[in-house]
Formats: C-alpha cells, structure tokens, sequence
C-alpha cells in the first residue's frame, strides 16, 4: 500500500475509507483532500482494524458492503458496531448504502453509526462529510468540555 509507512503529525486531519466500490471510493478520496484530509483506505477488514486501532481517524466511511456480499456480512462494520464507545467516539463514522435514505437519524442510529447516506447523493458528498462532521462534533461537545473539566479536577 502506497500509505503504509504515512505518517500523521499533530495538524493532520486523518481519515479512513473502507469502500469495494471504486468509483465511490474516488469520490470519497476526492471530496476529502479537498477538505483538507488526509486519507487512508482499507483493503481488507482486518486492514481495516489494524488501521482504526493505530490512528485515532476524525472520519471514516464504510460501503456498507465492503468486502462483503451484504449488510450482514460486513465484518467490519460489525467490529465498528460493537466496540466500546471510547474506542470509535473520536471519529465521524459515515455509512454508504443502497438501503439508507441519506441523513436518517433512525437508520444511523441502528447501524450506531453518525450518519447514513444513499450513494444517489454521492455527489454531495463533501457537504455530506462537512455536516456529519459538523454535527458529531456540535454533539460530542459538552462530552469532551466535561470529560477536560474531570481530567483537570483530578489533577489538583
């Protein structure tokens, strides 16, 4: 892979794709450089884990049959699901599919995802990717404010 050995610095904004479809995963590289990522892809699920556990990614998209035949068998948006939350809270976590409407709470919140999109939207994703963002971060907030005012508190 041609960003094995890439390495984040502090100001760099990683991100993480996880796409079978290429023509969806150029889209997704594109419209994430032009917002200042810097973007790594998973080719396999357990490519995929190795990368997620060493970098802590402000954004990550899943084809929702990446590497897989269907939802179901989408092992790694299965391990996503079912990590601890302080594992997977620091990233934007976006899901593409046939059988999401884009930007449903419902569906995002069952598949314990940000967000959802519809790849007839695709080529809104840069605004897409922006206002998941947006919103996850507007949301986790007052988490992080408490979570800074804990650590400070323990220090004294």
């Amino acid at each position: 892979m041609a960003d094995e050995f890439d390495f984040i610095s502090a100001a760099d904004k990683p991100a993480l794709l996880a796409f079978s479809t290429p023509e969806w995963l150029e889209t997704a590289q594109a419209a994430l450089q032009e917002l200042g990522y810097k973007v790594h892809t998973a080719a396999t699920h357990s490519d995929f884990l190795i990368r997620f556990t060493q970098i802590r990614y402000q954004v990550v998209i899943v084809e929702e049959t990446f590497a897989a035949n269907s939802i179901e068998e989408n092992t790694t948006l299965h391990a996503l699901q079912n990590m601890q939350m302080n594992q997977r809270r620091h990233s934007t976590v976006i899901l593409i599919g046939t059988s999401f409407q884009t930007f449903t709470p419902m569906q995002a919140f069952q598949q314990s995802v940000s967000s959802v999109i519809n790849p007839s939207e695709i080529f809104l994703l840069k605004q897409l990717i922006e206002k998941s963002a947006g919103d996850n971060n507007f949301f986790l907030q007052s988490f992080r404010e408490a979570q800074a005012n804990l650590y400070a508190e323990a220090k004294h």
